[in-house]
């Protein structure tokens, strides 16, 4: 699980909610303040540079001196003409190259959160999907205060007026992640990525029901195609499992939840905190806080505890190395996305998302050799391009309602 993706509302944009641990959304797609709106925050890929140079002449007689100045002048005009053109050339190569990268970094740290939980709970046969998540939020509020504490970025008071609004959300949030543990552990990769696209459908009627936001046939037909390729992707699976797919329709509907949520909630939480605003860092630090009680608590519901007690697991320093490792990766999540959004845009950022789970299902079938036939190949691929094409309807849909 894994989302991290910071909160600024999940929103039908933004790739899969359920590994990054807080996803953000668009400033259209917000009454949810959110899918995270921080997606407000559009970059600048380039400052507009414009350079004149004026030139006046007092008198019509020119000496040989003042012709030979002139001469320097315009000498030294096209010296910093070049100058400028050079410049403006450094500007797009280090935009087009902090793009790059942060898209990079994002495709890494999302595919690598959801590989390294599916190793951790199958191949390490590991039965305690709360505890991992409570370990991994764990991890995100130590790096995080650390951060703060040395002053490297700065996050709001957690109050208990923002507290009490929050935690409503917050619920859903860690019932969203220990869903996606469940059906992790018994699912393949590849069909998890095309099952989540569930969620999209989900949201997207809630967001037609509680919000009266309309969307248009390209939209519905992606969506109509992510439902018959899930279909199709769970009849043709060669290692169906019933109980890994009903908490895999769980998460989607508790994801699409948090998202509707958070638009609703996003507005009274920023009225609550001091400086009237809520950003991403504070979204983090709120949302794995309030996680740990209630994580502590689902332990001891689901007698975590003594399973925790008896695994031979809790002594290899190669578990805790793989764990600890998620935990950061979670955290990465949050903070690559953010990067990746402020060099580039939503738009951007939902398509790369969409694109990264081409090479996350095929690793995960690969890496974790899982049985299949052609019919479920052609499945899982059919519902990886109708979420591609989900993508680019609602870039098209956007750039149509802004115009």
């Amino acid at each position: 699980m894994n989302p991290r993706n910071l909160p600024v509302a999940a929103s039908l944009d933004s790739p899969d909610p359920v590994l990054e641990r807080v996803l953000p959304e668009d400033s259209n797609n917000s009454s949810q303040g959110g899918e995270r709106n921080f997606l407000a925050h559009q970059p600048i890929l380039l400052d507009q540079v414009s350079g004149s140079f004026r030139r006046e002449v007092v008198n019509r007689s020119f000496s040989m001196k003042a012709v030979s100045r002139n001469d320097e002048d315009l000498e030294n005009g096209m010296l910093e003409k070049d100058t400028e053109k050079s410049v403006r050339s450094n500007k797009v190569v280090t935009v087009h190259n902090k793009a790059l990268l942060s898209g990079v970094a994002y495709c890494i740290s999302s595919c690598s959160m959801i590989l390294v939980n599916k190793y951790v709970l199958s191949s390490y046969e590991f039965n305690a999907g709360i505890s991992l998540m409570l370990y991994q939020n764990f991890v995100s509020v130590v790096v995080v205060s650390t951060l703060r504490f040395f002053g490297i970025i700065s996050t709001e008071p957690l109050t208990w007026r923002l507290i009490r609004v929050w935690l409503p959300v917050n619920v859903i949030f860690v019932g969203m992640l220990i869903t996606s543990m469940f059906s992790l552990k018994y699912i393949n990769v590849a069909m998890v990525t095309v099952l989540k696209n569930v969620t999209n459908v989900i949201t997207a009627v809630g967001e037609m029901y509680l919000f009266n936001k309309t969307h248009d046939n390209r939209v519905w037909t992606a969506l109509f195609l992510m439902i018959i390729s899930a279909i199709t992707g769970g009849i043709t699976d060669l290692s169906f499992h019933a109980i890994g797919y009903t908490w895999q329709i769980i998460n989607c509907f508790l994801t699409a939840s948090y998202s509707l949520t958070l638009r609703r909630v996003m507005d009274t939480a920023k009225q609550v905190t001091k400086s009237g605003n809520l950003d991403e860092f504070s979204m983090v630090l709120l949302n794995n806080t309030l996680s740990l009680p209630l994580g502590i608590l689902l332990i001891l519901l689901f007698n975590e505890m003594d399973y925790l007690s008896r695994t031979p697991l809790l002594q290899l320093p190669t578990f805790w190395l793989m764990t600890t490792f998620s935990g950061f990766l979670g955290l990465a999540i949050s903070f690559t996305s953010m990067w990746f959004l402020h060099q580039t845009s939503a738009t951007t950022y939902s398509l790369v998302g969409s694109l990264n789970k081409i090479p996350l299902s095929v690793v995960g079938i690969f890496l974790f050799h899982v049985s299949t036939s052609l019919e479920n190949s052609a499945s899982i691929f059919f519902g990886l391009l109708a979420g591609v094409f989900f993508a680019r309807a609602k870039m098209q849909d956007k750039s149509q309602t802004r115009s």
